[in-house]
Parts: C-alpha cells; structure tokens; sequence
C-alpha cells in the first residue's frame, strides 16, 4: 500500500536496497548464521550503495537521509530475515554518532571515513556484567594520568564486539552518578584490550563480545565531548536507535506474515490448502493487522520527529508495539509451518530466536514503559 511519507527519493533508494539484500544477503543468510560471522566485505559493499553513510555529516563521506530514509534502510535489511547481519553491519549506527556529534574536529576527520567507507567497524560498549541498562552506575573506570587515560573494568553484549576498530566506550572519569560518566574513543588495537566471544539464542551471524579493559592507556584528546557530559550523549543516541528497532521488528514481523501466507497456500492438510482452514486464516489476519498498525504508529512518530518533536514516550511505546508484534507473528509463523517451522534454514525460525533481544536491547520492555509512564507525568 502506497504511503503518503515516501517520496521518488525514498522510493528510488528502497530499490537499491532490495537489489543489494536479494544478490548480496538473503542467499547467504543461512550459512552466514550457522557460520557465526558474515564477510568483512560486506561493509564496503553496503557503502558502495550508500547504506553505511546514510545520516551523517557529508563532509565525512555521509549521505543527508531524513526518519523516512532510514526507516527503508531497516527495513529492506530485515527482508533477509537475518537480525544478526543487520545488528553487525549497522553497529555504527550506535557507536559513531556520539563520534560526530561531540568528538573533536581531528578525530572526526580521522575515524567517520574510514567507517562511512566500509573499511574499519565502529561499536558502542556501554552494559557492563554488573548492570545491563544502568548507564548512570556503570563502574569501567578511566583515570587521568597525564595526555592519556587510564581505562580499567568490563563491558559485555557488545555487538560487532570481536572485530570493532572503533569502540566509543562509556567510563566513569568523575564520581558516582550519571555526573561522572564520560565517553571515550579506544581503538581496538589498544594494548591491554582483550575480547571474549559470547554465543547467543540468536544474531548468530552477529560478533558480539565480552570486552576486558586492563589499563589501557587511552589519549587524551580521544574524549568524546567534555568529562561529565558522557550520560547527556548516550541519552541522545537513544531515540535514534529504538526507532531503527521498530523499524526492523515491524519488519521482520512482516517478513513472517509473507512466508506464513505462502506456506499456507502451498501446503495441504486434510486434502485442501492450509489458508483454506478457518484457523490458519484467522492467525493470518491477526497478524496482518498487528504488523499494519505497527507500521502506521512507526511512520507518524517518524512524521512528528521530522517537525522537530521529542515523543520520547511513544518512542518507548513504539519500541514496545514492534517487538511484541514481532514476537507475536513469528510464534504464529512456525506454528502454521508446524513441524517445519522447527526446523533451521527458514526465515520465520532465525527470526523466531532473535524475538528476545529486540525485546531486552535499547531498553528492556520495563525500561520502556517505566521511562513513558514518566514522561506521562506518572
């Protein structure tokens, strides 16, 4: 169905798009995700059509890309069916913003092209062992000692973890509280870094890892913003990253309505097609809807975002509407494939595993409602 937010521009980039996840992606997705990793070429691909620069400064090598842009980028990726491709290959998404919002000029001119270009990975190392969402209590600790800093402690559920080459990492350089908290560029070669590979329910095509810092000299001048400002900075990444999200969990969500449709029209039981059974017609329409009503909530928060709002709570919410919808139509996926939705190799059963993480990262459910009942006033 035609949106009245897509123009020819949009509309143009969606193609490219489906050309380079149909030649470049889907036919690999599989191997990719028993494999545990997917090419580092891939990155320089998908900068060659624009994907990796989509939002950033142009000066940088960046593409100017409004809510609408974006929303087609996440999309397109998850007709792949494949969450952990897409959580790697976009992992700067998260890691290199705070980079060109407040890092300093040389730094910038130094790292954004490099990534932007496909040629190095960038992360974003927050959680820690000892508290996954509490960016304001983190204990990774970066002490002064004169032109560098002093990094000490652990970070884990990094995505693109293994192989960064940017980490933008959030340390405590001040007291307790999110007052003390800064944010620090260290390169992965940094001696004194080690990384621990973590296997996963799914994303198993995604590296995520454990980091171990073990003073690690970092410089100086490698301070994203001013010491202290480092919690205000990862607050703004926020929005940015739970719309891609929805994006991509309404995404997949539909990604299992089409198989399921498919499947239901091809495979007979009782001597007539599965969609010709009452039951199965019925899951079908529910999640149809389910997915229509996520995408009509993602598209006017994308609207109202455009006209300079903050709807930080139906950005919560939205988060929340995607990741259930999601989780919703692929339990009905596979059970409408039945014993075959059990089996790997389709997209309904790779996406049915990675329902949880869309769930707990950039925010747990409880995290969303408690923030959107707070901006409520509640």
């Amino acid at each position: 169905m035609k949106s009245p937010f897509y123009t020819a521009e949009h509309d143009a980039f969606r193609d490219v798009m489906r050309r380079f996840v149909d030649k470049e992606i889907a036919p690999f997705a599989h191997e990719w995700d028993e494999a545990g990793e997917f090419p580092r070429a891939l990155y320089r691909r998908a900068a060659e059509i624009g994907l990796l620069g989509l939002g950033f400064p142009e000066e940088y090598g960046g593409i100017a890309a409004d809510q609408f842009m974006k929303i087609v980028a996440s999309q397109e990726l998850a007709r792949a069916g494949a969450g952990g491709v897409s959580a790697s290959l976009m992992s700067h998404t998260i890691g290199s913003p705070p980079i060109a919002r407040a890092a300093r000029p040389e730094v910038k001119a130094r790292v954004l092209p490099q990534v932007l270009a496909g040629e190095k990975i960038s992360a974003l190392a927050i959680t820690e062992p000892g508290g996954g969402s509490d960016v304001a209590n983190l204990r990774t600790r970066a002490r002064r000692d004169g032109n560098h800093y002093v990094v000490s402690g652990e970070k884990t559920f990094i995505t693109s973890g293994m192989r960064a080459d940017y980490l933008t990492v959030a340390v405590r350089t001040g007291g307790e509280g999110a007052g003390g908290v800064s944010l620090l560029l260290i390169e992965g070669d940094t001696p004194g870094l080690s990384r621990t590979k973590l296997k996963k329910m799914g994303w198993w095509a995604s590296d995520t890892a454990t980091l171990h810092f073990d003073d690690c000299r970092v410089p100086a001048e490698n301070l994203i913003g001013e010491e202290g400002q480092g919690f205000k900075i990862i607050m703004q990444n926020f929005n940015s990253e739970r719309m891609g999200m929805a994006a991509g969990c309404t995404a997949f969500a539909r990604v299992c309505l089409d198989e399921a449709v498919a499947y239901a029209k091809e495979r007979k039981t009782f001597g007539k097609p599965l969609a010709q059974h009452q039951v199965i017609r019925h899951k079908i329409v529910d999640m149809a809807q389910k997915v229509a009503a996520s995408q009509a909530m993602l598209e006017m928060l994308a609207w109202r975002l455009e006209q300079g709002e903050s709807p930080v709570a139906e950005i919560c919410m939205m988060k929340n509407q995607a990741t259930q919808t999601m989780a919703f139509c692929a339990s009905e996926a596979v059970q409408i494939f039945g014993g075959a939705g059990f089996m790997r190799g389709i997209k309904a059963e790779r996406i049915y595993r990675e329902v949880k993480v869309n769930a707990i990262g950039g925010g747990t459910e409880e995290i969303m409602k408690d923030l959107a009942s707070r901006q409520m006033g509640l």
